[in-house]
């Protein structure tokens, strides 16, 4: 069974990267799952298998980021004894790292060529501010669209005003109340998941993001589990990234379940996740103002007149000063990297 590429955002772009390893044993596709050494790719031809190819693995040695991901446009070879193997991953448009948890503080590729992601927060129990400011902030880095879903709204007597008061820490951001079990909100979400278009879902396990990809696809094609009622958590309900073509084009990209999320050391995601803080910032008298109690401080004037809550303050302050520390850490890693060398 063919399958036209550009329904999924192959484009002049893709097409370009691809012209200098276009010959007769090698085909471009996208990757809708990649496992340990190996890696389920789409193609124009229909779904395939295919081993990571020695340069690949490679790279990946070097920097693990460079490992394919669910997302990746990738160039495959066909082998005389009928292996494919994935020979190289194609330059990515949008890219969405976490910091790990090890001590290298490394970064973990979750989801490549996204269009938007969706930070999916459920409603019920209650929304967690804080989680929604730092998955925003790692969606403004990875380059794509942020979109703040919030999932189960049936749950609420009134998700508008729930929904507003979330606007206060997404600014600019759409917000979307959404319920699958009544169909509210779905079809505002397709506009996001059209012809060559890919929306990543990014959030906590049990926030409804496997049904959100089952309600886009029109069929059961991830796993669901119930919730407890008691707090609204529920297990890992999918244990892999994985990319799901939507009928009619347009794919979404369902993702695990994650409970913490590390940013790397950039900060402009953060800068403009807190659009509101850095705009204040920027109207203090003094350019290294600590937001204290320096004479002209906008920051604290706004705290003061209640344009600004404590709370979201306090937020971008811990966040900046975790991305403080993993620059601080980045820096050893690089020094050490040189000595080695």
């Amino acid at each position: 069974m063919s399958y036209d590429l550009s329904q999924l955002g192959w484009d002049q772009t893709c097409t370009s990267a691809f012209r200098r390893f276009d010959r007769a044993d090698s085909i471009p596709g996208r990757v809708l799952r990649a496992d340990r050494g190996v890696s389920t790719v789409l193609t124009a031809d229909g779904v395939t298998r295919a081993a990571l190819g020695g340069g690949v693995l490679l790279d990946a040695a070097r920097d693990p980021v460079g490992l394919p991901c669910a997302g990746d446009w990738v160039v495959l070879r066909r082998w005389p004894d009928r292996r494919i193997t994935l020979e190289l991953v194609l330059p990515r448009r949008t890219v969405l790292i976490r910091r790990t948890a090890d001590k290298d503080a490394s970064g973990q590729v979750l989801a490549a060529n996204m269009d938007t992601v969706a930070v999916v927060e459920p409603i019920h129990p209650e929304p967690d501010e804080a989680r929604v400011e730092r998955l925003l902030a790692l969606a403004f880095e990875s380059g794509a669209e942020p979109l703040l879903v919030l999932t189960k709204a049936d749950t609420s007597l009134d998700p508008g005003a729930i929904a507003r008061q979330l606007a206060a820490v997404a600014p600019g951001v759409p917000v979307l109340p959404i319920s699958v079990r009544l169909g509210t909100g779905v079809d505002e979400l397709r506009r996001y998941v059209a012809p060559g278009r890919t929306c990543a879902l990014l959030g906590r396990s049990g926030a409804g993001k496997s049904t959100l990809a089952n309600a886009l696809a029109g069929a059961t094609v991830m796993p669901v589990q119930a919730i407890r009622d008691a707090d609204g958590k529920g297990r890992h309900t999918t244990a892999y990234r994985n990319l799901v073509p939507v009928p009619g084009g347009g794919a979404v990209l369902d993702t695990p379940g994650i409970r913490g999320v590390g940013l790397l050391d950039t900060g402009s995601g953060l800068d403009r996740a807190f659009a509101d803080v850095t705009g204040l910032a920027a109207r203090c008298r003094f350019d290294d103002c600590r937001h204290e109690a320096e004479p002209g401080c906008a920051v604290q004037t706004a705290l003061a007149d209640g344009t600004l809550a404590p709370r979201r303050l306090a937020s971008w302050r811990k966040l900046r000063r975790e991305i403080e520390i993993e620059s601080g850490r980045r820096s050893v890693r690089l020094a050490r990297a040189r000595q080695a060398r």
